[in-house]
């Protein structure tokens, strides 16, 4: 089968573009022909398929080029359009699987996949599909109000970054491409979401719940591997948080918690947030220490050393690789009770839920975790273990094939 794997990003800047990027290796390993689509950035890795990418092109830098061909290139991208064209002449794939094609591709992409007859599945990795601003999330909250198709209210709220213009520029993205066009509607043949929540958001938004397959994400279990030189047997006296280091992932909370309890956080990230979670921990006198990015055998060696690790989540999560590698690794998660983490943790069973933002209630999971017996800690470890087991890189590759069957109507090899 030839597949055309598409995403914004070509190297591994979130996880949505991790995930493009394993997907699109796992499918050649099994024999599968693969292009990839994307656009040009200096980070990208090395693929013979760039000539047929996007021209770079920032919303962050202020470049004065860049502010006037932002509008045509979210709303709708005729380099795209003709670039996208020359590569599906030359590589006249099967199926085409979006992944996050909003701003820097936009949508044009999918009149040629029609104009080819080609099916399209697209990857739910976040709520663009119905939130202007991606997350569900405005003010510090939870949000829904453009529920309904009232997207200006992304425009009063000033959903994108506090800027009027940005927030009217994915307004009008919204109200084009779903009211005027219907373009994802009328031209994505079927929808993966990586948990029942997305789903079921979805559906209560107005999408067609019959198109959507709920598939689980996937984890690697070697990325946990340690080697024995560098083992650690001892269980030491600190909670860990690793991940990105924003507004949305509540480490406000976290770091109250710690000046409750006394108990000993290390936050392992980057982020914008960072400054600002410093200055908190410091005015509080909690004992958080920021460790920064790890990876690898040190960020390994720190789930397991862990008394637990916390995903203190105020936003809708979806299905984070963190929390599946946490459980992969034998490890206890407290998490919020948002979004799918309660799809995958059961409460006093292989962890713990506490409502998003308590952090009251969060100090009670944390007090729970330091008082678990030996047997205890080896139950839940287990349990942990076992609530991922079947989210292997194998499992997941068939899942995917087997969406891609469906659609184009191959049957298995």
């Amino acid at each position: 089968m030839r597949i055309l794997q598409v995403n914004q990003y070509y190297y591994p800047r979130g996880g949505a573009d991790k995930y493009f990027l394993d997907l699109a290796a796992a499918l050649e390993a099994a024999g599968e022909e693969v292009a990839v689509f994307a656009m040009d950035h200096p980070k990208n890795l090395a693929t013979p398929w760039n000539k047929y990418f996007v021209s770079y092109l920032s919303f962050n830098q202020g470049k004065l080029g860049d502010k006037l061909r932002t509008p045509g290139r979210v709303i709708y991208s005729l380099e795209t359009k003709r670039k996208f064209t020359k590569l599906i002449k030359y590589f006249r794939p099967n199926i085409i699987h979006i992944h996050n094609i909003y701003h820097h591709l936009s949508p044009s992409l999918l009149d040629v996949a029609a104009r080819f007859k080609i099916p399209v599945v697209m990857h739910l990795h976040d709520y663009k599909l119905i939130c202007p601003n991606h997350a569900l999330f405005t003010k510090g909250a939870y949000c829904e109000q453009c529920r309904g198709g009232r997207y200006g209210r992304c425009l009063k709220n000033r959903c994108i970054k506090g800027s009027l213009s940005g927030s009217a520029l994915a307004a009008i993205e919204m109200y084009l491409h779903h009211d005027v066009l219907k373009i994802y509607e009328h031209r994505i043949t079927r929808f993966i979401a990586p948990s029942r929540f997305m789903k079921e958001t979805a559906v209560r938004f107005g999408q067609d719940g019959g198109k959507i397959d709920v598939i689980y994400n996937s984890f690697d279990p070697s990325t946990l591997t340690i080697h024995p030189e560098n083992k650690k047997t001892n269980r030491e006296d600190f909670f860990l948080y690793f991940g990105r280091l924003s507004e949305e992932k509540g480490l406000m909370t976290l770091i109250k918690a710690a000046k409750i309890s006394g108990l000993k956080i290390k936050l392992a990230g980057e982020g914008p947030a960072k400054k600002e979670l410093q200055a908190l921990a410091e005015a509080q006198r909690a004992p958080v220490e920021f460790l920064g990015f790890k990876t690898g055998q040190e960020l390994a060696n720190l789930i397991r050393e862990a008394q637990a690790v916390i995903i203190p989540s105020i936003w809708a999560e979806n299905m984070p690789l963190s929390l599946l590698e946490t459980l992969g690794a034998g490890q206890i998660a407290i998490v919020s009770r948002v979004g799918g983490l309660p799809e995958i943790i059961t409460d006093e069973r292989n962890g713990w839920l506490f409502e998003p933002g308590d952090e009251v209630g969060l100090v009670r999971r944390m007090e729970k975790a330091v008082r678990l017996t030996a047997a205890q800690r080896k139950k839940m470890s287990q349990l942990a273990k076992a609530s991922v087991v079947l989210l292997t890189r194998d499992q997941h590759l068939k899942q995917i094939s087997a969406v891609y069957r469906k659609v184009t109507g191959q049957s298995k090899k």
